[in-house]
């Protein structure tokens, strides 16, 4: 078991795998998805990093975030096509070999028989699993993806992505939900940005970020405070929306889906 399974606190990292994301071709919403459901079971996704279909890069990316993390998720490149190197790399990177994977084998199989299409050596390559390695279920698609010691191996493919997480989300330890407040109004991020630091000081177990924005010819301020303790997001939030009114704006609170 990989010495990161004992933080205390627990958190996440997202390998996003594919020539295709680097280049704009496909629009990447696995990170956002996953980054929103982690939090909600009190798992923050610390840092999310996008590589392309090289093994050095995703070997070095997954050794190097599997060491610090609690969980790691990797998504893309598990298909049947010669770019879907993804399963060999993370092979690589614990060192393991990759083998025929009985009952990956028999699930395309039934898969497949099911929609009278051949399992060809291409689509065959799909049940090669790293050694060691637990599957984990797609009720999309069939072809599962594993788990390897806190490393957890996901399709590309957003709805197939989301479906396999769900089957494994019991399996994973949390800690109290992240919440998130957010105040907005059209102050200048200037005029409150010393106001906030000392804020931020002052409750270090929230996180205040300020995202500026412009709306027609004006800019203005959401501030967003995460954090697990409801209470204190609520007294960092009023404090936050006096800063605003002191400025003479009147300004909207709500939390953040």
């Amino acid at each position: 078991m990989s010495a990161a399974t004992s933080t205390v606190a627990p958190i996440a990292a997202l390998v996003i795998i594919g020539n295709e994301i680097l280049s704009g071709r496909t629009h990447d919403v696995n990170g956002q998805w996953l980054g929103s459901r982690l939090a909600g079971m009190g798992i923050p996704l610390k840092e999310i990093r996008v590589v392309a279909d090289d093994k050095d890069a995703i070997v070095e990316a997954v050794n190097a975030l599997r060491s610090r993390n609690t969980y790691v998720f990797t998504t893309g490149g598990i298909g049947p096509t010669h770019d879907d190197i993804t399963t060999e790399c993370v092979a690589a990177a614990f060192g393991a070999r990759v083998v025929l994977n009985p009952e990956a084998k028999r699930r395309l199989e039934a898969h497949y028989g099911e929609r009278h299409t051949d399992l060809n050596e291409a689509r065959l390559r799909m049940a090669h699993i790293p050694e060691g390695a637990d599957l984990i279920d797609n009720p999309v698609s069939a072809a599962p993806g594993f788990r390897l010691e806190n490393v957890h191996v996901l399709a590309g493919v957003p709805s197939i992505m989301r479906a396999m997480f769900d089957g494994i989300a019991h399996t994973l330890t949390g800690g109290a939900p992240i919440r998130s407040l957010a105040v907005t109004s059209h102050v200048r991020e200037g005029d409150i940005a010393g106001s906030l630091g000392d804020l931020q000081n002052r409750y270090p177990d929230t996180d205040i970020g300020s995202y500026p924005f412009a709306k027609g010819n004006r800019i203005g301020a959401s501030v967003v405070i995460r954090g697990t303790d409801p209470h204190m997001l609520q007294e960092v939030g009023d404090q936050v929306a006096k800063l605003m009114r002191d400025l003479g704006e009147d300004p909207e609170m709500g939390e953040v889906a």
